[in-house]
């Protein structure tokens, strides 16, 4: 089953951490990590600040370290606003992985004062000089819970497993990839076109947990894109269709049915409990959400989008091009935002087509606003073809296998009538300020007020 307990962090802090605790002196040094939290059965601390230990401050030798207690007080007042859990974090400069009896001593003493400072979850880590880390945290009865995972997606994923499995990273397309993934949940946002072929792959590559999202019902339609569909489900919501289908062959408990629009506030908190997200939605206010929890909660997204544009001469319509667009967005990455997948005019836009029809085909034949394309429901290869890609995508960040780096994929572009593909880095994005960035449940959950909460 999937993991119960994770830290996750940006590549960013994490590289700003491996410098300042491995300075080239082989002693130990010393971090607070500022952490803010999920909603859910499932324990998700996210790195939200570092407060970086002066090593003078310290004294630091090389299987020892006593660090100031001034430092954990300016700790817990930057917490304290926020409402952050802290762990404390030093290195092993002798690749020790694990917490030691002076650890564990040493805890015992701290520890105490930060519940008694700040209430709540907090704990300790470590970390070793190749970047991996343990982490554990305390309850109020100072038994140490070690979280299951830390997770850093970069341009590789990189999981570091408290039980030290899978420290040999397992080949692509191997068994022991599918039993690592078995420990991890995916979401899946949207539950049509592309989101049915991604749930289908997503279940046989052996994900422990399916999270699906989507408020729609299956009509006739939609038989000849939706996998799965039949025509004794027309009228069935989607997603119980596809978690139907799924528990077939994975049996129950695999696939978590969310039916609703990604735009309320329990789809939201069921996605931040995943490990990464898949985006298979036609709209951009549901590419927005999936942006914004990614960037909230640390989780890495993939989003898939096709693309059919034609021209209309006299009577006549021809096909421009046949497109399909991945995008791979890393927590502390240029955003779909940053990228021009969805901006305000066209959120605007698609929020006027629905709200208010006449008004949206006035400012279309006014030219405020550019027309959208008729439905194309004949798409069923195109869209078998961009998500495949995208779950290979995702495969080559878990599991390298690529000749190139993977840096240079951060979007994949693919032109089926050109017979072209174009690779786009993430320096080809400007990357803007992300106040969400490592947010998790503040409210208003995800910087939107409409999701907060009755209390709130």
């Amino acid at each position: 089953m999937p993991s119960a307990s994770t830290l996750a962090l940006t590549n960013e802090h994490h590289q700003q951490l491996l410098r300042h605790l491995f300075p080239g002196d082989g002693l130990e040094a010393a971090a607070v990590l500022l952490c803010s939290r999920s909603v859910g059965p499932r324990l998700r601390l996210m790195v939200r600040d570092l407060l970086l230990v002066p090593h003078e401050n310290c004294i630091r030798e090389v299987d020892f370290l006593r660090w100031p207690g001034k430092a954990i007080e300016e700790a817990i007042d930057m917490a304290r606003e926020d409402d952050l859990s802290l762990l404390l974090l030093h290195s092993h400069p002798g690749g020790y992985f694990e917490f030691s009896l002076q650890d564990d001593r040493s805890d015992q003493l701290t520890i105490p004062c930060i519940f008694q400072a700040l209430g709540r979850l907090h704990g300790s880590a470590i970390m070793l000089p190749q970047g991996e880390m343990l982490a554990r945290v305390y309850r109020d009865d100072m038994k140490p819970q070690k979280l299951e995972l830390v997770a850093l997606a970069d341009d590789n994923m990189r999981l570091w497993w408290a039980d030290e499995s899978f420290h040999k990273r397992p080949m692509a397309f191997g068994a022991e990839s599918r039993r690592e993934l078995h420990r991890l949940t995916a979401a899946v946002i949207g539950a049509s076109g592309t989101g049915s072929i991604c749930m289908e792959q997503a279940s046989r590559l052996g994900f422990g947990r399916l999270i699906v999202v989507d408020y729609d019902k299956v009509e006739e339609k939609n038989l000849n894109r939706i996998l799965n569909t039949s025509i004794a489900d027309i009228g069935e919501l989607k997603v119980d269709v596809l978690v139907r289908a799924v528990t077939t062959h994975r049996g129950p408990d695999v696939s978590v049915p969310v039916p609703t629009t990604i735009f309320d506030r329990e789809a939201v908190l069921q996605v931040s409990q995943a490990d990464v997200i898949f985006c298979c939605v036609d709209s951009k206010e549901g590419r927005q959400i999936a942006d914004l929890i990614a960037s909230a909660f640390l989780i890495p997204l993939f989003d898939v989008g096709v693309c059919i544009p034609t021209r209309r001469k006299d009577d006549d319509i021809a096909i421009l091009d046949v497109c399909a667009r991945i995008d791979y967005v890393r927590p502390g990455g240029p955003t779909l935002a940053d990228r021009g997948v969805y901006t305000q005019a066209s959120l605007r836009a698609e929020f006027l087509k629905r709200t208010a029809p006449k008004q949206y085909d006035q400012e279309v034949q006014d030219g405020y606003i550019k027309g959208t394309l008729e439905e194309a429901p004949s798409v069923i290869s195109l869209n078998m073809r961009a998500t495949a890609d995208m779950m290979l995508e995702f495969i080559s960040r878990m599991y390298p296998f690529r000749h190139d780096s993977n840096k240079k994929y951060s979007r994949r572009q693919l032109s089926f009538a050109a017979g072209e593909e174009e690779y786009i880095p993430e320096t080809g994005f400007t990357t803007g300020i992300n106040p969400l960035l490592a947010r998790g449940a503040q409210e208003p959950l995800i910087g939107l007020p409409a999701l907060n909460s009755k209390g709130a």
